[in-house]
């Protein structure tokens, strides 16, 4: 593992994906009213971020501006949404896995930023087309979702197959997500169709050095102190697992924050932004090496 200087108490360490309750989720359960189509709504012009959180963590994002697209021959209800930069291209790609409460507009938001740095952005929907507005229907979606593992890894498949056959990508693809998205996106990287990134924010982990052999691409992880689910203790197991594997990794674990920090950062600004910052920052440099 890697260590950085003091923010706030930065501790660098491991990966994530979490089988918890996210923190935040449903403060934003609204869904897009985008009609689906092949393409993308308008493209999103250059972001000029610097140093600065995307509007879409900080609840301050303008209503999403891509489409919804059908990507998933092998799951047809599935609903995802597609948003693409400015420009000619051609674009690496990043799908995006949402949380327990299903593709809501705070996803999609992210999806736009993605797009304003660069990427054609696929926010790939386990749930149908549906979302949750309570912890009791969150968790009935996931664990409807968790029975049918072979069907999330199909349609994430998909949504690779999706994006390479576009051309406005360069055929490079990442996975990323949180809670809930963190954990399949892990499992994505293990067991779905060879893509060329893997990045988790909090949550379920494999501590299984001969299982983790099987990632052929450095992974990303950003943990909170404050989590358990998953703790830093599991964080720490599942850094230790993927070092004797021989994978190459970014992982840390951020103080006086826990679950969910990064995605909702508006629940807690003076605590939440500076290393909400950090962690943006980092993705956006594993994004350009592992897809340029």
């Amino acid at each position: 593992m890697t260590s950085r200087p003091p923010l706030r108490g930065i501790l660098s360490l491991a990966l994530l994906l979490v089988a918890t309750a996210c923190t935040g989720e449903s403060a934003d359960q609204g869904d897009a009213d985008q009609t689906g189509t092949a393409d993308a709504g308008p493209a999103v012009p250059p972001a000029v971020t610097g140093e600065v959180l995307p509007a879409a963590l900080l609840g301050t994002a303008p209503p999403p501006s891509g489409a919804t697209v059908e990507y998933a021959e092998t799951d047809p209800e599935a609903r995802g949404y597609l948003a693409v930069p400015e420009g000619e291209g051609p674009f690496p790609a990043v799908i995006l896995i949402h949380e327990w409460n299903g593709l809501v507009d705070r996803v999609r938001q992210v999806a736009d930023a993605l797009a304003g740095e660069g990427y054609v952005a696929l926010a790939a929907d386990l749930f149908q087309g549906r979302t949750g507005s309570s912890p009791e229907e969150n968790m009935a979606l996931v664990q409807e979702a968790r029975a049918e593992p072979a069907r999330m890894i199909a349609n994430l498949n998909d949504a690779v197959a999706y994006l390479r056959g576009r051309p406005d990508v360069t055929g490079r693809v990442g996975a990323m997500g949180w809670c809930f998205g963190g954990g399949v996106a892990l499992s994505f990287g293990l067991d779905g169709v060879n893509h060329e990134a893997t990045a988790v924010f909090y949550g379920q982990l494999v501590d299984d050095p001969a299982r983790l052999a099987s990632l052929p691409h450095e992974v990303y992880g950003t943990f909170g102190q404050l989590d358990s689910g998953p703790s830093p203790e599991q964080v720490e197991a599942f850094a230790a697992a993927l070092e004797q594997a021989g994978v190459p990794n970014d992982l840390h674990i951020y103080d006086e924050v826990g679950h969910g920090f990064w995605l909702y950062v508006d629940q807690d600004p003076e605590v939440r932004s500076e290393p909400a910052l950090d962690a943006w920052e980092r993705l956006k440099a594993y994004l350009q090496r592992t897809l340029g």
